[in-house]
């Protein structure tokens, strides 16, 4: 039996100590943040470009490069989160939408799922940032950005994940479907 204990509830999480049977039988006391999930886009153009965006991050102690993303908002499903994400950190919609799985943010302490989706068929629009967001927005090289990813210079863990089961799925790898 789950013994829960509320410590903090605000705009976006709850936090909480979970008083919980582990499978080995063990008792443990864990401190889980409760987050929604979000969803995160690869989105390439016609000429093998990524959108990426420079985003200022004070918990990260400054700017980071990310691939657009958002927060599930109640009851919206992971692939309108992605779409609306898009429109508004980027400017841009997709005609063409491929899930390529998820990723667990820090599951250790985080319940939070992100909902990754490789976004095809570009067409540019205006973006709308929230007034919180201070965001630029890049087109690299594919190539360019999976290197950056490989070598570290891309420290978010989304963004490299994203790139790199969107480039695995673009050159035909057998581990497509997995994803």
């Amino acid at each position: 039996m789950t013994q829960i204990e509320n410590q903090f509830r605000g705009r976006v999480i709850t936090v909480n100590i979970e008083h919980v049977t582990l499978p080995n039988g063990n008792r443990a006391a864990l401190e889980i943040i409760h987050h929604p999930g979000g969803s995160a886009i690869v989105a390439i153009d016609d000429r093998q470009r990524i959108c990426l965006l420079r985003q200022f991050r004070h918990a990260a102690g400054g700017w980071v490069w990310e691939l657009p993303a958002g927060k599930l908002e109640p009851g919206e499903p992971p692939l309108l989160t992605a779409q609306r994400e898009l429109l508004e950190e980027a400017g841009v919609s997709a005609g063409e939408w491929h899930s390529l799985g998820t990723s667990l943010s820090s599951p250790g302490v985080f319940t939070e799922v992100i909902h990754l989706y490789l976004a095809r068929n570009l067409t540019a629009s205006v973006a709308a940032h929230e007034a919180n967001e201070v965001i630029e927005v890049h087109w690299v090289d594919l190539q360019i950005a999976w290197q950056r990813a490989v070598a570290g210079e891309i420290v978010d863990s989304k963004t490299a994940i994203g790139i790199f089961r969107a480039t695995a799925r673009l050159a035909g790898s057998p581990l497509g479907p997995l994803l």
